[in-house]
């Protein structure tokens, strides 16, 4: 599965399609994070403590290297079962064939470094209740690697159909980054 060079693409109606994606993600995200913090609290004891806090953080992070663990063995398994592929990384750029995979991979592999570093960071600023937050982001981190793995099977040929998942995985990272920002500076 290649992207064909002489199939164009409209650029605008990627755009488009991006922003759409975006936008939807954000609602989501506000509806998730405002329902896990009033939910989550009446059946979990969130920690309040700094080093239970983190602790905390790093288990939820768990979650979110899965994806990356899920990212290596599909790509491991590609590359297994393609001759092409089979020399590894060394050997060449990836066949059309794990292309997919390698691509998911990577990005999985950024996303989850960006969101478990937003974990950490705020688990010394939040505390309590708060910290449902972590659970809503890394849960939205799983729908949206799954979604972005999907729209990337279904739509190579461009960025609309890995859009929504994209953003969904993106965006909670980003909003634990501007919290922490904001948390830090404001005492």
């Amino acid at each position: 599965m290649t992207r064909d060079p002489n199939q164009g693409i409209d650029l605008q109606e990627e755009e488009l399609a991006i922003r759409n994606a975006s936008t939807l993600s954000f609602i989501l995200c506000l509806l998730c994070f405002g329902l896990g913090y009033f939910i989550l609290p009446l059946w979990f004891n969130f920690p309040t403590e700094l080093v239970d806090r983190l602790a905390f953080a790093l288990q939820v992070s768990l979650f979110a290297l899965i994806w990356v663990l899920v990212g290596v063995i599909l790509v491991s398994t590609g590359r297994r079962k393609s001759l092409e592929d089979v020399g590894g990384a060394a050997a060449g750029p990836p066949s059309a064939r794990i292309a997919v995979q390698v691509a998911f991979l990577q990005n999985t592999l950024e996303q989850a470094v960006l969101a478990v570093g937003a974990y950490l960071v705020l688990a010394t600023c939040l505390s309590g209740p708060w910290l449902s937050l972590l659970v809503t982001a890394v849960i939205l981190f799983g729908v949206g690697r799954f979604l972005f793995l999907r729209g990337y099977q279904r739509d190579y040929q461009g960025a609309k159909g890995r859009a929504f998942g994209m953003t969904l995985t993106m965006l909670p990272t980003l909003a634990g980054y501007v919290l922490a920002i904001v948390l830090i500076l404001l005492p």
